[in-house]
């Protein structure tokens, strides 16, 4: 493998937070690079490492410039067990950004979706109760589909990368941060990666749209009561205040 060819960061999640805003904004500035597509699925794709890994077919999905730094952005990486490894085996020295987003919000989002796209037929009340025995048939792998609560439990995913990539070289934002302060999140970054400032950008609201169905009362309870204790979890490894997503209201999802 070239090592000039090598990506240097890579946005790996959490879907429904916000990635595709970040990875627009990120294509405005000249000295980054990110894949010719969004969502380039390459160290989530199983085929791809059942023998030889051909990182010449991964490269393909970036210019032979090497004036820019690379990245590409694909949510299910953080998500997905194997990929964090393969990503560090590949780059150790590559730089991780996620965003979070409030799991009570993202996993409706993230249903809303895969209804809009006739993926899902149960209701919202059914997919969240019901989601450890639906997501079986796909063992021992997760569900890409049907993974509403399990993709929100953050901890876990952020130990496995921290497992892997020192502190250091990863970077966490606040989905609302990047909705509402998006230069000094983009300054962040810039920091982070070693680049210039950004130049300022419009702000952007991408894929987002208002939902056709509202989420009752019963299934906020429930959602609430679930990711008690992992919001706790989270706001102590990230040094995060998450109030606002202990306290938002149903009726504002």
């Amino acid at each position: 493998m070239n090592e000039n060819n090598r990506i240097s960061f890579l946005i790996v999640g959490a879907q429904k937070s916000g990635t595709s805003a970040l990875d627009k904004y990120l294509r405005e500035h000249s000295e980054i690079e990110m894949a010719h597509l969004k969502e380039v699925h390459f160290f989530d794709n199983e085929e791809n490492f059942q023998d030889t890994v051909n990182y010449d077919s991964y490269h393909k999905n970036f210019s032979n410039n090497s004036s820019k730094i690379k990245g590409e952005c694909t949510p299910i990486y953080m998500y997905w067990h194997p990929s964090i490894r393969r990503i560090f085996e590949y780059n150790p020295k590559l730089k991780i950004i996620a965003i979070l987003r409030n799991p009570i919000e993202r996993a409706f989002s993230h249903w809303n979706m895969e209804r809009d796209r006739n993926a899902e037929t149960a209701t919202f009340s059914t997919a969240i109760r019901q989601e450890s025995i639906r997501c079986q048939e796909k063992l021992p792998f997760q569900h890409r589909v049907f993974s509403y609560t399990d993709r929100g439990f953050y901890s876990k995913q952020i130990k496995r990368i921290w497992q892997f990539f020192p502190k250091e070289q990863t970077l966490f934002i606040k989905h609302g941060d990047l909705r509402n302060r998006p230069h000094e999140v983009l300054k962040g970054i810039g920091r982070f990666l070693g680049i210039s400032a950004f130049n300022k950008v419009k702000e952007m609201d991408v894929h987002s749209r208002p939902y056709t169905r509202k989420m009752t009362n019963e299934d906020y309870i429930y959602l609430s009561a679930l990711y008690f204790d992992e919001i706790k979890k989270v706001e102590a490894m990230l040094n995060w205040d998450c109030t606002d997503w202990k306290t938002k209201r149903v009726d504002q999802i």
